[in-house]
């Protein structure tokens, strides 16, 4: 089976742009990726490359003004034709039946996500009664249940709480219940650990992987954390400047990382216990993607550059492998041999 006939969801060509005063901002430029059935999909760059306008774009929550072009096919039940989430509309029948039901969502800050006008109980039985049953009182059992397995204590109190009552760590489990309350194939979950402490995080990502595993959904996982990344994910995508600049196995990423950017993000990360190895950042910030020009959009970054084509030529994905690309002339086999890499990282 190919990898595409595996693919649970595929995103292919996904443009984001919308207008700004200072010009046409380009979020997310032509980006491919997929996520099969049962595995976890790992999107990692820094702040705005376009990780969670990619994860709003899939289930229709970004604002009108947004301009999305491209193709997110959604694999049917009953038909080998996949749906396209980006020709329906975002608030019509078809994309209520699935948004929260067959995709779900943990958002980044649960303070801002629950209504602080409404207990907890009555926003996470709101999905249960939409997409499961119509009976008050079997929607009220099955969201104590679900408060439970996400370790919340005393459910029935809980139930009839406010957000403002639930400490941050709380928050982010009755979200976790709020998203996986109706059983979905796809869990879209974006920096859902940002702020929480280490032990609360550990306990939530392991309650995401026992989950995962008791509902066999697929999870797409967005964060900056490639710690996370290790623990949590199958495969990788890495995102720079609203493109996709390296996609491979969690094995190769961090074992064979191809593209400067993935290796600096790496170098970037302390080993514990190791004084020899010499801690290395990423020099300068993230262009503004408006006006872009032809060219790598790392270029101005990179200690591998190459003048005269890595800002001079589009960059084509290359694949170094069947499970691993990388977006880079460095890996294109028709590039001149005698051309020179200057700003060489010094690793001694």
């Amino acid at each position: 089976m190919s990898q595409e006939q595996e693919a649970f969801l595929q995103v292919k060509n996904l443009r984001i742009e919308f207008k700004t005063d200072n010009g046409l901002l380009q979020a997310v430029r032509g980006i491919d990726f997929s996520l099969k059935k049962g595995k976890t999909l790992g999107i990692v760059g820094e702040s705005g490359c376009g990780k969670s306008v990619t994860s709003k774009a899939i289930i229709g929550l970004n604002p009108k003004e947004f301009q999305t072009t491209g193709e997110v096919l959604l694999q049917q039940e009953n038909t080998k034709e996949p749906l396209d989430l980006l020709t329906i509309k975002q608030n019509g029948p078809v994309m209520r039946s699935i948004r929260g039901k067959r995709i779900s969502m943990i958002f980044q800050e649960p303070m801002t996500a629950f209504s602080p006008l409404y207990t907890i109980g009555n926003q996470i039985m709101e999905a249960v009664l939409l997409h499961q049953t119509k009976d008050k009182k079997q929607a009220k059992e099955w969201t104590l249940r679900m408060l439970e397995k996400v370790g919340i204590s005393d459910a029935e109190k809980r139930f009839e709480q406010y957000p403002h009552e639930f400490s941050g760590g709380m928050r982010q489990r009755a979200m976790i219940a709020m998203a996986l309350s109706c059983n979905p194939e796809i869990l879209i979950a974006d920096e859902p650990t940002t702020a929480l402490d280490v032990t609360i995080q550990a306990q939530v990502l392991e309650l995401m992987k026992d989950l995962q595993e008791e509902f066999g959904m697929s999870i797409l996982f967005i964060t900056h954390d490639l710690g996370i990344v290790a623990e949590m994910c199958d495969e990788v995508a890495v995102m720079y400047l609203g493109k996709v600049v390296e996609h491979g196995t969690v094995h190769d990423l961090f074992k064979r990382p191809k593209h400067p950017y993935t290796k600096g993000l790496i170098d970037s990360i302390p080993v514990i216990g190791s004084r020899k190895k010499r801690l290395l950042s990423i020099e300068g910030t993230v262009p503004v993607p408006i006006g872009l020009t032809t060219g790598c959009g790392f270029y101005e970054r990179c200690h591998e550059r190459i003048q005269g084509v890595c800002n001079k030529r589009d960059v084509n994905t290359i694949h170094v492998d069947d499970r691993h690309k990388v977006a880079c002339v460095l890996y294109d086999s028709t590039l001149e041999k005698k051309e020179v890499h200057v700003g060489e990282r010094d690793y001694s």
